[in-house]
């Protein structure tokens, strides 16, 4: 078992981050492991949504919004044989945009438990570099400096 957390300041407001950021669509744009979603349910972000990212090294985990709080929490789990993995992002609204803190575990089970430990090490600086590439692509979008 492997734990972490990430803390950043991003110059975006909580409700700009949220939407983007809940919505499984836009992973592929910012998440730089994922090549694409599939089987996607259909509608907006919701508890209970699930899909299945399909990662550029072929793991494709099922995952579901466990936790959908608008503009405050979202969490997910993602199952992919013997790996379970937990995310909840947190948003709080600062003076220069928004404090987002990322906090995760990633379980092995049996023989995965190494393939998650080890996971676990890369995970906290892939996560800040993923939300750091999220916050580009908004400020692209909105001519904000980020």
């Amino acid at each position: 078992m492997s734990d972490f957390s990430v803390t950043l300041e991003l110059p975006h407001p909580p409700a700009t981050l949220f939407r983007f950021l809940a919505d499984p669509h836009n992973r592929p744009l910012w998440q730089t492991s994922l090549r694409d979603i599939t089987h996607c349910d259909d509608g907006d972000p919701h508890r209970g949504m699930q899909w299945r990212d399909v990662t550029r090294v072929g793991i494709k985990p099922w995952m579901e919004i466990t936790e959908l709080t608008p503009y405050r929490v979202i969490s997910e789990t993602g199952t992919w044989r013997g790996v379970d993995g937990l995310l909840t992002l947190r948003f709080v609204k600062t003076h220069q945009g928004t404090r987002v803190t990322a906090e995760g575990r990633l379980i092995g089970h049996g023989p995965f438990a190494l393939a998650a430990a080890v996971s676990g090490r890369w995970a906290p600086e892939t996560v800040r570099k993923d939300l750091l590439r999220a916050s580009e692509l908004l400020a692209e979008r909105s001519g904000v400096d980020g």
